[in-house]
């Protein structure tokens, strides 16, 4: 919530990884979308892949930056598993390939 409200925080934050505060409140959006279709039964597949990428992203950011990366690496352990077990189709195709 920090990224779409301009927490000053936040925007400190946004500002050590050198991104503008416009971009970081568009990534607050995309968040909030991917969070939305994650939580949809109908979409939570995509609203999965979405997740993963965007941590994926954090990680990557947080890694560059010499800061922690458990936070984001628990954060994307815990939508996988909850997507696995959610969706049976997906726990299919994981455990089956």
């Amino acid at each position: 919530m920090g990224k779409l409200m301009g927490s000053p925080d936040a925007l400190k934050m946004a500002e050590g990884f050198g991104i503008s505060a416009t971009a970081f409140k568009t990534l607050g959006v995309i968040e909030l979308l991917s969070v939305i279709l994650f939580i949809y039964p109908r979409t939570g597949i995509l609203g999965t892949l979405l997740l993963a990428a965007y941590m994926g992203g954090a990680i990557a950011s947080h890694l560059e930056h010499g800061l922690p990366i458990m936070a984001p690496i628990f954060i994307s352990a815990f939508v996988w598993i909850a997507a696995v077990v959610r969706f049976p189709e997906l726990r299919q195709r994981i455990l089956n390939s």
